[in-house]
């Protein structure tokens, strides 16, 4: 069953709509919005869940979580359609190609996944188009875009304020490579030495050296470094998966990726004289934690 939270906002200031979607699959969490001109409220809930359907296969049960009584009562209590026919159409298409559930919610019941579509779709409509409106402010990055200074440059987010806690953030990617490449692997040494060792030092290296890579990475104290391997015989590839731990105040996303994409560089680096076709694939982060935003499982 795929928990859909979803929400709408419109402000007549900068003449702008926003919307939020929260898709929650076990313990994978999924966030999904946009923003529209000249629009309505009424017409952002209903995008709101129309967009979080959309991310799910048909066929699979969605259940929707909604506080607006009017896009409830339209797709459950049969209320009258006089207006927004066009995303009528279009929400009624998405739910009869799926199992759908709708659940209305008190504004004052919000949990903390309605709360996060409900604060994201407020925000985006009270920020105008893209950068612009935020960049008047005059108080800092645009939001969502922390990297980027009031006059649109790039600068480093200031952590000073922040305080120190526990961060951990799991890594993964996979290379695939031909049977007999994966077989040689296994048995002996390639002609440059040990190669899944070496790549691990490698990934462990590169960790350590993030921020000489990512320009605005923040220098961090890392505490543990762990690169590990899974030998796919069926699938002829080799998954990687980094972990890294640190106290302080800020996350080690950045250094999980970069270990795993440079292990995978490292196998291929030590493989590729004895096979060409070998293929870097699906680097992603998987899981992180610590800081204001707790923890995250992607998968």
């Amino acid at each position: 069953m795929i928990q859909i939270y979803t929400d709408g906002a419109y402000n007549p200031v900068p003449g702008q709509g926003g919307w939020g979607a929260v898709v929650v699959e076990g313990k994978q969490k999924q966030v999904f919005s946009g923003t529209v001109k000249k629009t309505t409220s009424n017409r952002m809930e209903i995008t709101a869940a129309l967009e979080g359907i959309l991310k799910t296969k048909p066929g699979t049960e969605v259940v929707i979580y909604t506080d607006s009584q009017y896009l409830f009562g339209c797709m459950a209590s049969g209320w009258q359609r006089r207006a927004n026919r066009d995303l009528w159409q279009q929400l009624d298409g998405a739910a009869n190609q799926r199992k759908v559930r709708w659940e209305w919610v008190e504004q004052g019941a919000r949990n903390a996944f309605h709360r996060e579509a409900h604060d994201l779709a407020n925000s985006l409509a009270s920020q105008g188009e893209g950068l612009k409106p935020a960049l008047k402010t005059g108080k800092g990055a645009a939001k969502g875009l922390t990297h980027i200074d009031a006059a649109g440059r790039p600068r480093m987010v200031d952590i000073s304020g922040k305080p120190d806690t526990e961060r951990e953030a799991v890594a993964k990617g996979v290379v695939r490579m031909q049977p007999s490449t994966l077989a040689r692997l296994k048995k002996a040494p390639m002609a440059k030495g040990d190669v899944l060792a070496v790549a691990q030092l490698a990934g462990i290296m590169a960790a350590k050296q993030t921020p000489n890579l990512i320009p605005l990475c923040h220098p961090i104290l890392i505490g543990d470094i762990k690169v590990e391997f899974s030998l796919d015989e069926a699938k002829s590839a080799v998954e990687i998966t980094t972990m890294v731990k640190s106290v302080g105040k800020t996350g080690v996303e950045m250094e999980a990726l970069t270990a795993t994409a440079v292990t995978a560089l490292t196998i291929y680096d030590m493989c590729k004289a004895v096979d060409r076709s070998i293929r870097m694939e699906n680097i992603r982060l998987v899981k992180k934690s610590g800081g204001k935003s707790g923890t995250i499982n992607l998968e």
